[in-house]
């Protein structure tokens, strides 16, 4: 089945996203199941992995509600309060989902860019074990060195690297990142998502050349095993359409094997996050 390995869900409400920006018109609206099921269906995928979007309980509670509703719905990246003293006890409450897969926190915006080394963030890290949950990454490219600090901290936890550390694709800026990248990737715990680039390009005039050594990096790096294939839907919208992205990255997987192929379109998110 080919899976696509980071969306998200929202009710749009200015307040409640006001990242959003006036640039990004085209995505204040309602992006539902409903939504996600026509362009799932127009690329020929099979299944989803929402993920997160705000930083609450509730919504994790949603995205689980809205998993259990759509079969689509292959699991949830969720959030949940890891610097909290009892964050093994908000974790038991989801034990029993079987469509919570992983948790993820906005590291990309906290003002401190050392926050994950945080000892409190790091003993809600060690919980998630217990749960059989996956680690997300959210992170620029400046965080890779903490990044890697990070992740040798939990040599057993699985991580998901997410956007492939939002490189500076619009600068055409390849180092550090690629470096950085190369070393994150020598950490067999750690896989992956090419997701989220052309919103790192120009969103108007990129072309697929743009992509293709960031692409190429992280597949050289991870392998197709530890790589696996977002749409980034809705916020992609700002820059490519949903069945342009996945039509883009397949030229770049050409020159891989079938069983290779097979990996990076869904092989890697179903066994990474146990999809059931």
């Amino acid at each position: 089945m080919r899976i696509d390995a980071h969306h998200h869900f929202w009710a749009y409400d200015p307040d409640a996203y006001a990242w959003i920006s006036e640039q990004m018109a085209v995505i204040r609206r309602d992006f539902l199941p409903e939504h996600l099921a026509e362009e799932l269906a127009g690329a020929g995928l099979g299944g989803a992995v929402s993920v997160q979007a705000r930083q609450s309980l509730e919504e994790t509670e949603w995205l689980l509600a809205l998993a259990h509703a759509n079969e689509f719905i292959r699991g949830v990246v969720g959030w949940v309060p890891l610097i909290a003293e009892h964050v093994a006890a908000t974790l038991e409450r989801f034990a029993g989902n079987p469509k919570l897969r992983s948790v993820r926190h906005v590291l990309q915006d906290e003002e401190d860019d050392a926050y994950m080394l945080r000892d409190d963030f790091n003993r809600g890290i060690r919980a998630l074990r217990e749960f059989g949950l996956v680690y997300d990454i959210l992170i620029f490219e400046r965080h890779l060195p903490q990044t890697i600090e990070f992740v040798d901290r939990h040599p057993d936890q699985p991580f998901v690297l997410n956007h492939c550390a939002k490189p500076r694709i619009r600068e055409g800026i390849l180092s550090p990142w690629r470096e950085r990248i190369r070393e994150l990737a020598e950490r067999q715990n750690v896989s992956c998502k090419i997701s989220g680039l052309t919103t790192e390009a120009d969103w108007t005039n990129w072309q697929p050349a743009d992509l293709r050594p960031y692409v190429e990096t992280v597949l050289d790096a991870f392998g197709p095993d530890r790589t696996m294939l977002g749409s980034d839907w809705p916020v992609c919208l700002v820059a490519t359409g949903y069945t342009q992205w996945f039509e883009t990255v397949s030229g770049f997987l050409a020159g891989l094997s079938q069983s290779e192929r097979t990996a990076v379109r869904g092989g890697t998110a179903a066994r990474v996050y146990g999809l059931g």
